[in-house]
């Protein structure tokens, strides 16, 4: 006290052999240091939380793919217990994900594949088996993993290349060593919830097994025997914030707790 005393140059107190009272520069310091020093824990407490990543707006671009589970699993993850972060999410075109998490258009992506892009890193999110969509009344619909072989016996529908060319061409290298080559098409529209042309009880979609939790009634999905899985990548900018790396963190914990990435 006598330390505070000397600093503000004044008393603070008037002490007697018999009391201690305040003085009116003391009684005027107990009015107003308390909020003062609550505003102070306050002003530390948001400087923690900002350099926690739990602060800030957070802006995801995902792709159609991986609005069904992924992308919502991991904004919810995000957003729970955390009052002081807002999240905004939008699909976006697979190819212009890396580019606007690059230029800060967006600060993190979710993407199905490995998409190539300079000025960011990816991280494995998840792998999915591969399969095919098709009509619960299709001659395979009965088996419970389909040849590879066996599905190219049918019309393939497989995704346009122009909105995700890695997934496209993993997915028609399913289909490279197979005699006589099978019947590829792409769909008329990039995306239709229906699944119209599956209906017809012959062709096949290849997709991930994200597609099984999404299906439109009268279709169902099948894994194929052997193929080797999809991918999900987290999608951060080389140079990362705070915020950043508590999204790395938070997607890291949520793939081991719903085993994203188990064999």
């Amino acid at each position: 006290m006598r330390r505070l005393e000397a600093e503000l140059g004044t008393a603070l107190l008037v002490r007697t052999t018999r009391s201690v009272v305040l003085t009116t520069a003391g009684a005027a310091l107990a009015e107003s240091a308390p909020p003062a020093l609550a505003a102070l824990d306050r002003a530390w407490d948001t400087a923690r939380s900002a350099a926690a990543g739990e602060l800030g707006t957070l802006r995801v671009g995902y792709s159609l793919s991986a609005g069904a589970e992924t992308a919502p699993a991991l904004v919810d993850r995000l957003m729970h217990g955390n009052s002081g972060l807002e999240v905004g999410a939008v699909p976006m075109a697979t190819p212009e994900i890396s580019p606007a998490v690059a230029d800060g258009r967006i600060d993190a992506g979710i993407t199905r594949g490995e998409q190539p892009g300079r000025g960011v890193r990816r991280f494995l999110l998840r792998r999915a088996r591969v399969g095919v969509q098709l009509a619960q009344h299709h001659p395979l619909a009965d088996h419970p993993e389909i040849e590879i072989a066996d599905a190219a016996a049918y019309p393939l529908r497989l995704p346009d290349r122009a909105a995700n060319p890695v997934i496209h061409d993993q997915l028609s290298a399913l289909f490279r060593d197979i005699r006589p080559h099978p019947r590829f098409h792409t769909p008329a529209v990039s995306f239709d919830m229906s699944q119209r042309d599956l209906r017809d009880g012959l062709t096949l979609a290849p997709a991930g097994e994200a597609a099984a939790a999404t299906q439109p009634s009268g279709l169902t999905w099948r894994p194929l025997r052997g193929a080797p899985s999809l991918t999900f990548h987290l999608v951060l900018p080389r140079e990362q914030s705070p915020l950043h790396r508590r999204v790395r963190a938070v997607a890291k914990a949520l793939a081991h707790e719903l085993h994203w990435l188990a064999d």
